[in-house]
C-alpha cells in the first residue's frame, strides 16, 4: 500500500459562515470514521493559522513562514491506500466534507522506516 497526504491550503474554508461549522466539523469527522473503518486512515488534523517557527540548520529559531511563502497548509490527511485513484476518492470525500478543495500527493516510500516501525509493532 501507498500512504497518500491530502491536503488544503490555509485560508481554503474562509467562505464557510460561521453557522456552518458545526455541519463541517460533523462531515469531516464522518469521513475520518469512514476511513478509520475501512483501514486507511494513517493521521491528520488541522494547523493554527500562520502560527510556524522555522528552525534552520544552525539550530536558529524564526518566526515563519517566510514572507515570500504565498500558501501554506491549513490542514491535511494522510490516507494508506492501494492506488492513487482510490486516493483520489479520499479526497474527494474529504473536499465535499470540507467544502473546499484538496490536494493529492504521494508521499515517498521509506523501506527502513516501515522495517523499523514493524520493529516496534507499529
Amino acid at each position: 500500500m501507498t500512504q497518500y497526504l491530502i491536503s488544503f491550503n490555509d485560508g481554503a474554508m474562509d467562505h464557510i459562515p460561521d453557522e456552518d461549522w458545526p455541519d463541517v466539523g460533523e462531515a469531516s469527522h464522518a469521513v475520518v470514521r469512514e476511513a478509520i473503518n475501512a483501514g486507511v486512515w494513517v493521521f491528520g488534523g488541522g494547523l493554527q493559522r500562520q502560527r510556524a517557527s522555522i528552525v534552520a540548520t544552525d539550530g536558529i529559531v524564526t518566526d515563519g513562514p517566510y514572507p515570500e511563502t504565498k500558501e501554506v497548509i491549513g490542514g491535511f490527511s494522510v490516507v494508506d491506500v492501494d492506488s492513487r485513484e482510490e486516493a483520489l476518492a479520499w479526497a474527494a470525500r474529504i473536499a465535499v466534507a470540507c467544502r473546499c478543495a484538496q490536494e493529492v500527493r504521494e508521499l515517498l516510500p521509506d523501506a527502513e522506516q516501515d522495517a523499523w516501525l514493524r520493529q516496534v509493532g507499529r
